[in-house]
């Protein structure tokens, strides 16, 4: 081999590597940005980053682009490791035509989608981009809707995640919403559809990017984004933990993980973490970090729809996802927001065969006309129709209230959950006693002497003749009354019984879910 061919190679991979240069990525690293490169390095198990199509170049020929071509074309793509795990990765490199996309670096991209398709491997995204390329008009266009068909394709077949690094704007948003997962990260990442300019000019209104489209932003208002991170680093290794608890593919089980938490293990402290008095709040979290595998709760959505709680944890060794009703927040009402949360969770647990584990309080869904006019009915069904319609193994545990039409949507044992548990605070009835004594005895009570005396002993009776949760373990609802103590124990108990469940929905193209 010539020594000229040798030194084209080495120059062309050189010139791939060193991206928009020493300048442009000092001027990342000043933004509190890494480069490309170093985020994937960061990203996988050290030493295993194989990179496919280094040496591709755009075709652009108008507006002098002929003269500015760089190897790689702003985007590095290739294959790795996490936990020892195979992943495909992409990664926008913000330093090359402001990580811009063409018509040779979607192709990249699909190129990865499809190798990860056909070995059932996760895919990870790294976004770091201005947009289309301007130069290229339609190609760098129909190049994003070739990602879109892939995106969804993939979807509920292998994991997709999504990182925002920086810009993500205009259509290239759509290929990250479809992905499972957002990770976004503080003061650096930032995701709209029009941006400040043009909503000034359309609608007059002021508002800054960080306003519009920021972390924070998509974190707590919007739901857009799952995750907040600090900084990239942060957003990386959080992507290594999400990856502890998912599957490969959707044929695969999720890994299971050794651990020296006894799985009878008993916390007396249970036993009074839900207070007596049916109004008084507690924290749900203090019960799920209580009963998981050493205290690890890894919470999906933290910030957004705070009334109802979902993220991963393990439970002996065995991935879980895990749903929960806040009575911290909203007294655990289910909303438009929780329930569309909730649903998005349930639905991907169920695609990719991790165990269903709901804790429930729940004293209904949020009354007003807020909730009404914006479609609660058609939200909630969402909730509703992501439990009954999942086949993985599920199993509740109502901790005090579980009133009315919330007590269906809930993992109730009438939408095919497998196992049913319930404290001994638990209330199941159409409503709260307050509220049914007002109705049933009311006349009664307006003829009493002493109507708030009346009123007490009636809603105690109410609680004792309906509500209990013996009444409906007499009717097989509930599968046991258990000491809170147990809970571990139990849990543990059933998903063991429950590892080889086969179960399956009618034969479809798909169901259509109220959206």
């Amino acid at each position: 081999m010539s020594t000229s061919r040798l030194d084209e190679l080495r120059r062309r991979h050189a010139s791939a590597e060193a991206g928009g240069g020493a300048e442009r990525t000092a001027r990342q690293h000043a933004e509190g940005k890494l480069s490309a490169r170093e985020r994937i390095h960061l990203l996988l198990d050290e030493g295993t980053f194989e990179e496919m199509d280094k040496l591709v170049r755009h075709r652009c020929r108008d507006f002098g682009m002929q003269d500015q071509v760089i190897d790689g074309d702003g985007f590095v793509t290739g294959y790795g490791y996490i936990h020892g795990r195979l992943v495909y990765v992409f990664a926008q490199d913000f330093t090359v035509f402001g990580g811009s996309l063409s018509e040779s670096n979607a192709q990249k991209i699909c190129k990865i989608m499809d190798l990860a398709m056909q070995n059932g491997a996760p895919v990870i995204g790294l976004n770091d981009s201005g947009g289309a390329r301007i130069q290229e008009g339609v190609v760098s266009l129909g190049g994003y809707a070739d990602i879109f068909l892939r995106n969804t394709l993939a979807s509920g077949v292998i994991p997709q995640i999504s990182a925002i690094l920086g810009p993500c704007a205009g259509g290239a948003v759509y290929s990250p919403a479809i992905t499972d997962f957002i990770f976004m990260v503080q003061n650096t990442s930032y995701m709209f559809v029009t941006g400040p300019d043009v909503i000034r000019t359309v609608t007059h209104e002021e508002v800054t990017k960080e306003q519009l489209g920021g972390a924070q932003t998509h974190n707590d208002t919007s739901g857009v984004a799952h995750f907040l991170a600090a900084d990239d680093a942060d957003c990386l290794r959080r992507i290594r933990r999400l990856m502890t608890y998912i599957p490969q593919n959707n044929l695969d089980d999720p890994p299971r993980r050794e651990t020296s938490d006894p799985a009878g293990r008993e916390d007396a402290s249970l036993d009074t973490v839900v207070p007596e008095q049916p109004n008084q709040p507690y924290n749900i979290k203090d019960i799920i970090t209580r009963v998981v595998d050493d205290g690890e709760f890894f919470e999906v959505h933290e910030h957004y729809a705070r009334n109802i709680v979902t993220g991963f944890a393990h439970l002996g060794g065995t991935s879980a996802g895990i749903v929960a009703n806040q009575p911290a927040h909203l007294a655990g009402c289910l909303d438009i927001n929780s329930s569309v949360k909730g649903a998005r969770f349930v639905r991907f647990c169920d695609a990719f065969n991790i165990p269903i584990i709901t804790f429930e309080d729940v004293p209904g869904f949020l009354p007003g006309t807020d909730q009404e006019f914006g479609g609660i009915i058609r939200h909630g069904a969402k909730l509703l129709y992501a439990y009954a319609e999942a086949t993985v193994a599920k199993i509740t545990v109502i901790t005090r209230k579980a009133y009315g039409g919330a007590y269906c949507v809930m993992g109730s044992k009438h939408i095919r959950t497998d196992v049913n548990f319930a404290y001994p605070t638990a209330e199941i009835a159409v409503m709260g006693a307050d509220g049914a004594v007002n109705i049933i005895y009311r006349r009664e009570l307006a003829a009493a002497s002493d109507p708030d005396a009346a009123r007490k002993e009636k809603i105690e009776e109410f609680r004792e003749r309906f509500a209990s949760p013996f009444i409906a373990a007499e009717r097989g609802y509930i599968d046991d009354v258990i000491e809170p103590r147990e809970t571990r124990a139990r849990l543990i108990g059933a998903l063991r019984m429950l590892a080889n469940k086969v179960a399956s929905n009618p034969r479809k193209k798909h169901g259509n879910i109220p959206l």
